[in-house]
């Protein structure tokens, strides 16, 4: 069972739940996430590519009184 969660470089990533056969399936996949935002990582692991990926979101300021 591929691991939930890695980290690399300090920075929590998660798996997006597919193990994919083809390294070329997981590099368009992951293309995609990183079109939208996303940091990425692509680990082989038991002759599949898992595909692991983090979002930073933008933070807000809370409204004064709020």
């Amino acid at each position: 069972m591929p691991r939930f969660v890695v980290y690399s470089e300090e920075k929590k990533f998660m798996w997006d739940g597919a193990a994919y056969d083809a390294r070329a399936q997981a590099e368009q996949v992951r293309s995609s996430y990183e079109k939208n935002g996303f940091e990425t990582r692509l680990v082989e692991e038991e002759g599949k590519c898992l595909l692991y990926s983090r979002r930073v979101a933008a933070q807000q300021a809370a409204p004064e009184g709020g």
